[in-house]
């Protein structure tokens, strides 16, 4: 045999084992399982309310996080709690000039922090934007606790009450709802436990084994205080839609706040 022919004869067997290891690779690939990837959780989506007829131009949402959708109950809790701050029921424009009044303190101190700006309109929720003492003790826009107002650096006592004071106690209560959501990982969740309590609602998501806000049974008023939020944000975005004389200038883009350190 030449010298060619022997090169070429192993050349020849050289491209058969190559081929041959290629197809017992696919061989081998295709074997294993496809192993699936578990979904990102619903508090992490893009989903958005289902609109009520009304609505049908509006998207609801809080923080920018995902709600469910084609919940019937949400729906229904939803048109509820719209219908009930509406200017025929409530026959006030008191929240919306205590907002356009506070907002301009309180926005920028959120922006600060990092809080999405949604968290406004919490104490329009817990105190309607007043500053008077609940029956437990509550008490300032905030509705602190003295305990916990302590605990996130507010004065109380001796004749110092900071949780009167719009900027220290919103700044404050930036320090507590970061916290939250550093617990819980979600906004909606946060804004759940600031009305709860972190340790009740993280009770109800382990008992639950749900960790969605919209699809979890909690007590009543903070089963409907996501939607309260929600409906405030509404009304005071929307005044004409729900009654109320568009009179006032909150919408405007407010100025930065100099000094925002607590002293």
């Amino acid at each position: 045999m030449s010298k060619f022919e022997m090169t070429k004869k192993h050349l020849i067997t050289c491209s058969v084992i190559f081929v041959l290891v290629i197809i017992s690779r696919l061989n081998i690939y295709s074997t294993i399982p496809v192993i699936p990837v578990k979904k990102a959780s619903i508090n992490n989506s893009n989903f958005l309310f289902t609109k009520p007829a009304e609505a049908s131009e509006t998207e609801y949402s809080f923080a920018n996080e995902a709600l469910p959708v084609n919940d019937k109950r949400v729906n229904f809790k939803l048109k509820k709690s719209l219908a009930t701050h509406r200017f025929k029921n409530v026959q006030s424009n008191v929240l919306h000039a205590k907002a356009d009044k506070l907002f301009p303190i309180i926005e920028p101190i959120l922006k600060y922090y990092g809080i999405p700006e949604d968290f406004k309109f919490i104490p329009l929720v817990e105190s309607g934007l007043c500053e008077g003492t609940s029956p437990k003790g509550a008490k300032g826009i905030w509705q602190f606790m003295p305990g916990t107002a302590r605990t996130y650096g507010l004065k109380v006592g001796n004749g110092i009450d900071d949780r009167m004071n719009v900027r220290k106690s919103t700044i404050a209560a930036c320090k507590y709802i970061k916290e939250l959501y550093g617990e819980f990982n979600s906004w909606t969740l946060a804004a759940a436990a600031y009305n709860n309590g972190s340790i009740k609602l993280a009770r109800a998501i382990n008992k639950q084994n749900e960790d969605n806000y919209f699809r979890m049974s909690l007590n009543r008023e903070t089963g409907s205080y996501l939607y309260k939020i929600i409906a405030m944000k509404e009304i005071i975005n929307n005044p004409l839609k729900y009654g109320y004389k568009n009179m006032y200038g909150h919408l405007q883009k407010t100025p930065k706040l100099p000094f925002l350190a607590m002293n």
